[in-house]
């Protein structure tokens, strides 16, 4: 598995024999493709992975869209960039081969937030989403139809980087659109936790048959 500059993003693709899933991984600010890899495996060891590196820089560190301030985002950017990635997933799963029905996004941080956009944005992408450490990016201008959407969201009760509030917004804005939401809370921060993990790989071995082991 190597890390590949094509098809607009520099990214890691890896197929796994005989999955029908695919795990597009988002990394927060600062990551890249390698460093939620561990993490999609231990969530979904039966699952393709297609790990993209975001194109934008804040003061040296890799995000996905732009932000004004801390939890004020460039909703203009943020639209864009969504859709951007959104063309990439949907090249890369002819590139590769992959299954376009069966995507599900693993983001953190601000992959997660990225990962929400898609919801809202081109939920017709996605079949699922494990959103950890996440909060509302935006109010589509239209609320989508994610009725046949499961979603995992994972919130930290004390997190100094997003308010469980915002968290919050974005669990009863999915639900508003249908999607059935399974939320998961920690007492700590905006780490992400062995009980995130393990929370999070249940909830994938119940939701998205083939993803991973059933327990």
């Amino acid at each position: 598995m190597s890390s590949i500059d094509d098809l607009g993003f520099i990214h890691r693709s890896h197929q796994t024999e005989g999955a029908d899933t695919t795990l597009l991984v988002l990394h927060g600010t600062g990551g890249n493709e390698d460093d939620l890899i561990p993490l999609a495996r231990s969530i979904a060891p039966n699952a393709h992975l297609l790990s993209p590196r975001g194109k934008v820089f804040e003061n040296g560190a890799t995000r996905f869209f732009r932000r004004l301030a801390m939890g004020v985002f460039d909703v203009e950017d943020l639209t864009a960039r969504t859709h951007e990635l959104a063309d990439f997933v949907q090249t890369a799963t002819q590139s590769y081969g992959i299954d376009s029905a069966r995507v599900v996004a693993l983001g953190y941080s601000n992959g997660a937030n990225i990962a929400a956009g898609l919801l809202l944005l081109r939920p017709e992408l996605l079949g699922g989403a494990v959103l950890l450490k996440a909060m509302k990016p935006l109010d589509p201008e239209y609320a989508p139809d994610l009725s046949d959407i499961p979603v995992f969201v994972a919130g930290g009760r004390t997190d100094q980087m997003i308010a469980p509030t915002a968290t919050d917004e974005l669990i009863d804005l999915l639900r508003e659109c249908g999607a059935a939401v399974t939320v998961h809370w920690e007492p700590g921060g905006h780490e992400i936790t062995q009980n995130d993990v393990a929370a999070a790989s249940s909830w994938v071995a119940d939701k998205i048959p083939g993803a991973a082991p059933v327990r």
